[in-house]
């Protein structure tokens, strides 16, 4: 029984695929049999590719936007880290505070 091995495939060389059958028109059967994939494994990599196609048809502007929005999100997330940082400081401060006052009373 023979063992059949699993190409990886990066992301360029799937895309330089795809685009040979779309631009270059080759047939899927050549494709399928010049790289040894199965014609499930290059629909599959095909519907991938239209389903995520809006992605790089965005214009300029949208992508600016989620950019800023990426921005937006990162300065909330520094603010909250720092109220946190404050926040265990001042619970370390406290119980640094009792533990002293504790032991100043003879408790332990």
């Amino acid at each position: 029984m023979s063992q059949s091995k699993r190409r990886g495939y990066t992301v360029e060389q799937k895309a330089a695929i795809l685009r040979r059958h779309i631009a270059d028109k080759v047939a899927v059967s050549d494709l399928c049999d010049e790289y040894g994939i199965q014609p499930s494994v290059f629909y599959h990599w095909q519907r991938q590719l239209l389903e995520n196609l809006g992605l790089a048809l965005q214009n300029g502007n949208s992508r600016r936007a989620e950019g800023s929005e990426l921005e937006r999100g990162r300065r909330k997330i520094e603010s909250l880290e720092t109220k946190l940082t404050r926040k265990n400081e001042v619970i370390a401060e406290i119980s640094q505070e009792n533990l002293d006052l504790k032991k100043s009373v003879g408790e332990t």
